[in-house]
């Protein structure tokens, strides 16, 4: 058994003997955990190189745009020729574009010749429609003329331009193939115009292949899993107005304003927190089942700008929100259930409650501390996001190795190059896969570091107010906010960081065998047996519950290195004890007080996914050039910033609650039984042995 810890809280002795007044959690401390404070500020360092390479190499519009066949980014101003607002990848010849999606043919898309364009051509109606290749050599056209021409300068060829661009070897190719704006790729449509052909055939041109195939070929590229990620990523890009707003103004107002209901009207909080998580749970499940095109008619749509509303094209997009809602509609029908199953427990969140808000309301700056640790992550987070783009698109172009025998009209040396088939790709190494995977770690790290330092600074203010019986004492520094924010600073935060260091650590490993879980089962490896299935679902009910105990015992942890100022695993091993010895005494208030606190947060949350769906519904980010291609993504991380600035605001009652409850546990422990240091309201909660007894059953 572990002895009283005398010398850690309420008066102590000195070293000559005397008794010294004003020792409350102030005894002689020393910095605890270093080694992984240096771990921690070496990551920094290692994070901030890993970023400028990102900066340096990467280009976020490489996410949205395509390259033309010269290795030049669609859109991009500084290209040669000057491609400033021609955004739409156009591939030229036809034929290649068939070539490409025939079984078992050699020749890729990436290698057929495209260009970019202002928007894409269409047939004409009454007879036959051109696209030239830039101008250049003797063609004295200026990009300018050149857009304004429709991109045709047919009738400036020589007989010799025009006998190659009859054999679809340019510099002109004939538009036979109406097409649609779909991801700023501009796609075919498999349904030739029958006058555009007709008055090719007449003119001796080749013969273009019309089957469904060149359809399929470049909506296979449009839609394989990297085109997608990448879109999804350029998301984030574009709604950078929407994060701001719904995923860290609003949470941070929402935040506040149930901070100061709990204060004021703490009976009624449970209540309104259960009636309003499931209102806004059945909305955002709504949402989604109106953008998957299962309720109205407000599916997303791949297709940018006006179109054939007989064209219909496909993205993935629309099968990944028709997935996510049939798992919200899962997670909705449990929440409600579950919600509706704690209803008769309410009134012990309520008591319990009652203490945290009157800490909240004793302990001087307690309610606006979290503003602090909000600033610092809201310009971490603008920083991270910045990065994380410009890693995703920092691979390198470069001209493809292809074997493939094609060619071309060169303007330049004013003859047919059949050498320079093979287009651009970009190319991604596997160490850019590696940085992307420590960015991603190390912005988790990063925010349970800072959430674990407003947490531990929290649980110091409640302590000091604690063992002060809740009242105003000279014991207690003025702001002890301001004196707990020291005492973090100058001992803990290596503690804090080993803390945090062990939950990111968790979650990687079990994000990294719920993927390779993943690519079993697409490969087919798992078992399909009954057997087979339930050790799929227990290894990760495990890991799910290993998950959840660790972050327990860490919360608890940090209130016991703000008690002590002990080193992490010896706070977790005090912290442990006292709820193992305490457990019946304390276990339903303190869990039931947590779901309440849990569905306050899920709360400020859902209303971020709320808003965030109706800002992304508008014209801005449904249309033109802002379009984004699907609103997944954005709005889920407008839900997970909500959460997080929600548990940054939340922790002033979760660890009031958790740091009054085991000081109160200590505070038994040291005095045989009996709490000498409880709070009034404290006592009268949970003292009444009758109430105990009630709220125990």
């Amino acid at each position: 058994m572990r002895g009283p810890l005398g010398a850690v809280i309420g008066r102590y002795p000195s070293s000559d003997g005397t008794t010294e007044i004003g020792g409350i959690i102030r005894h002689n401390r020393k910095c605890r955990d270093i080694v992984f404070l240096v771990i921690f500020i070496a990551f920094w360092v290692a994070m901030i190189v890993n970023s400028s390479f990102g900066f340096n190499q990467g280009n976020p519009l490489r996410l949205t745009y395509g390259l033309d066949y010269k290795g030049n980014l669609c859109g991009d101003k500084h290209a040669h020729p000057g491609l400033r607002k021609l955004e739409l990848k156009y591939w030229l010849n036809p034929n290649q574009v068939y070539q490409s999606g025939v079984k078992d043919s050699q020749f890729k898309l990436s290698n057929a010749r495209s260009i970019c364009l202002w928007d894409c051509p269409t047939p004409s109606e009454d007879s036959l429609n051109w696209v030239c290749d830039y101008p250049e050599g003797d063609i004295r056209l200026s990009m300018r003329d050149w857009i304004n021409r429709n991109y045709d300068y047919y009738e400036f060829l020589t007989p010799e331009m025009r006998n190659t661009s009859l054999q679809l070897q340019g510099p002109c190719y004939p538009v036979i193939f109406p097409s649609v704006n779909v991801y700023w790729s501009c796609q075919f449509i498999a349904r030739a115009s029958n006058i555009s052909l007709r008055h090719w055939q007449q003119m001796g041109g080749v013969n273009i292949n019309e089957d469904m195939v060149i359809d399929k070929s470049i909506h296979r590229s449009i839609n394989s899993r990297s085109s997608v990620l990448k879109r999804y990523m350029a998301d984030i890009g574009k709604s950078w107005p929407v994060l701001i707003v719904c995923g860290g103004m609003l949470p941070l107002f929402l935040s506040v304003i149930w901070l100061l209901m709990i204060r004021h009207f703490v009976s009624a909080m449970p209540w309104i927190t259960v009636a309003l998580f499931n209102i806004l749970i059945i909305t955002v499940t709504m949402f989604y089942y109106l953008k998957a095109g299962w309720i109205g008619n407000d599916a997303i749509s791949p297709i940018i700008g006006e179109h054939d509303p007989y064209i219909n094209v496909f993205g993935r997009e629309l099968h990944h929100l028709r997935a996510v809602a049939i798992l919200m509609t899962f997670v909705m029908v449990v929440s409600i259930l579950t919600s509706i199953a704690i209803v008769s427990r309410i009134l012990m969140a309520t008591s319990v409650l009652k203490v945290a808000a009157k800490v909240i309301g004793e302990v001087q700056a307690l309610i606006i501390f979290p503003i602090i640790p909000y600033a610092i992550l809201a310009i971490f987070y603008m920083f991270w996001i910045s990065a994380a783009l410009h890693l995703f698109s920092s691979g390198q172009v470069v001209k493809n190795n292809c074997n493939t025998n094609c060619c071309a009209y060169d303007l330049v040396a004013k003859k047919v190059n059949c050498d320079g088939c093979c287009g651009y790709s970009i190319h991604y190494t596997p160490h850019i896969a590696v940085a992307i995977f420590f960015h991603l770690f190390g912005g988790y790290w990063a925010t349970q570091f800072f959430i674990a330092c407003s947490s531990t600074v929290i649980a110091g203010s409640v302590a000091s107010y604690y063992w002060a019986r809740g009242e105003t004492s000279p014991e207690i520094p003025f702001l002890p906010v301001f004196a707990s924010m020291k005492r973090l600073i100058r001992y803990n935060l290596g503690s804090v960081a080993l803390g945090s260091l062990v939950v990111s650590f968790v979650e990687s490993i079990r994000f990294i065998l719920e993927s390779i879980r993943r690519k079993l089962k697409v490969a087919g490896v798992t078992s399909d047996g009954w057997f087979g299935k339930i050790g799929n679902h227990t290894s990760q009910g495990c890991l799910r519950c290993v998950e959840w105990t660790i972050k327990s015992v860490n919360r608890n942890a940090y209130i016991m290195i703000a008690i002590t100022g002990k080193s992490f695993f010896k706070a977790s091993e005090i912290a442990t004890e006292l709820i193992m010895n305490n457990i019946l005494r304390i276990g339903k208030v303190n869990v039931i007080g947590d779901v309440i606190l849990f569905l306050g947060k899920l709360c400020v949350s859902l209303s971020s996914a709320v808003f965030g769906f109706l800002m992304l519904d508008t014209y801005k980010y449904r249309a033109a050039h802002n379009k984004i291609s699907s609103p997944l993504l954005p709005v889920l991380i407008c839900w997970a910033l909500g959460y997080v600035v929600a548990a940054l605001f939340f922790a002033v009652v979760e660890m009031s609650i958790d740091t009054i409850i085991l000081s109160f546990c200590q505070d038994s422990e040291e005095h045989q039984g009996t709490a000498q240091y409880a709070p009034p309201l404290l006592i009268e909660t949970l003292g009444d042995q009758n109430e105990m007894q009630r709220l125990t059953q």
